[in-house]
């Protein structure tokens, strides 16, 4: 594998991704050439809709191709192109043979919930001192235990403790909120997502944790529950809001995550017509809120 490195002004990140696709590139990736200086920018958009900006002011973009050949010979064509003005070509450089599998599971490793509570890739054992294992690969859906919001979500569950109840997770992702809940011992699970993807991830993920849930589209949650969590991000758990405390029964808890902590009182403000939330906990930055129906 080689690939073409390439300087670029923001106004031709488009047209040049998609010449480098007609170029056979087998992938392009776009980064801040300024990253880790005083000129960083900070870029990124909600899940589901587009980011601010196509690129950075200054964009490296990265495209991989099969044989060196092919890269020189593409980045010959792109320099001679008008629209590659203001752009640079900055090498083209052989990619070391790695074991790409390996590399990519050696990131992952086990990650403690709580210190008998354990979400652990099917390549590793479990700790010796887990005692509650739930077995998740990355995959395509958001949810593997890595991110705060996931974890403070699982702890809430294992320490408030779900069983016997009916519980609703909005928003499931890879359905590990669902998974952590019935290992829990909650009777009645549904796992809503309006991603087709991830109600079959989550599908997959529940039978590989042999547990039973009820996983599918929005419009399966139906009725009141003991337990309601979302783990979405503020803007769409803001607009939520009716639905989510409207599915919170009488002496029931909503848990909701994905909040930053700078958002605490957006949340609150959001939520006070229906539901008096407060933080329950916090973990780099971000925040797990709580409500419970009187």
């Amino acid at each position: 594998m080689f690939e073409l490195n390439l300087l670029c002004p923001e106004a031709r990140v488009d047209v040049l991704s998609e010449a480098l696709e007609a170029l056979d590139a087998l992938s392009v990736s776009v980064e801040d050439a300024d990253a880790e200086t005083e000129h960083e920018q900070a870029l990124f958009g909600e899940p589901g809709m587009p980011p601010p900006k196509e690129g950075w002011q200054r964009s490296k973009m990265v495209a991989l191709f099969a044989k060196e050949e092919t890269a020189r010979e593409a980045a010959l064509l792109l320099a001679a192109q008008d629209f590659f003005e203001l752009c640079q070509v900055l090498s083209v450089s052989a990619v070391p043979d790695q074991d790409w599998v390996r590399l990519t599971q050696s990131q992952f490793a086990p990650v403690e919930i709580t210190p008998e509570f354990w979400i652990v890739p099917t390549w590793h054992e479990p700790p010796a001192q887990a005692r509650e294992v739930i077995r998740l690969d990355p995959g395509l859906a958001f949810g593997t235990g890595t991110h705060p919001t996931t974890r403070m979500c699982l702890r809430w569950i294992a320490t408030q403790g779900v069983k016997g109840q009916r519980v609703l997770d909005y928003g499931c992702g890879s359905g590990i909120l669902a998974i952590g809940a019935a290992k829990f011992g909650a009777l009645q699970i549904d796992a809503v997502d309006i991603d087709e993807a991830a109600v079959t991830s989550t599908e997959l993920n529940a039978q590989a944790n042999q547990v039973q849930l009820n996983a599918g589209l929005p419009e399966l949650a139906q009725g009141a529950y003991n337990t309601v969590l979302a783990n979405i991000l503020a803007t769409p758990l803001k607009v939520l809001a009716p639905l989510l405390c409207g599915h919170v029964q009488d002496g029931g808890h909503l848990v909701l995550a994905g909040i930053l902590a700078r958002q605490e009182e957006e949340l609150i403000q959001a939520y006070a017509p229906h539901l008096t939330l407060k933080v329950a906990d916090r973990e780099d930055g971000w925040i797990l809120m709580t409500a419970q129906r009187s």
